[in-house]
């Protein structure tokens, strides 16, 4: 996805979460950007045909088994766009902190349903 689908649908994540203010804008950006780079690391791992491990030939022309360079690049641009998430409150901790513990919907036996239902 490019960046400028991205910053909309990380917008609008926040907009629905309730977090979003307009100085996150270029919170919002900065991830945008993260987010298309990691696409293109990913679109780049399956180019090399998904090897997690590949063969590098060093200078002596040795072979060694090493990490892929784009799943190692996708794993930290993961981390890093975890991290804007957090900030975002688009996680599920960093939500409850910035608005404290979700409402818990109280369980109503039927017995209790049915009188309440009797009140009105």
């Amino acid at each position: 996805m490019k960046k400028a689908a991205w910053k909309k649908k990380i917008k609008n994540d926040c907009v629905q979460a309730g977090t979003y203010a307009e100085w996150c804008d270029s919170i919002i950006d900065t991830l945008a950007a993260i987010l298309e780079k990691r696409d293109a690391a990913e679109t780049q791992y399956i180019q090399l045909k998904s090897l997690p491990i590949i063969i590098h030939t060093n200078k002596a022309g040795a072979a060694n088994p090493t990490k892929n360079p784009a799943l190692v690049m996708w794993n930290d641009l993961n981390t890093s766009a975890l991290a804007y998430w957090r900030d975002l409150g688009l996680t599920p901790s960093a939500f409850r902190k910035l608005t404290g513990d979700a409402p818990k919907k109280e369980r109503i036996s039927g017995l209790a349903a049915a009188l309440k239902s009797l009140e009105s």
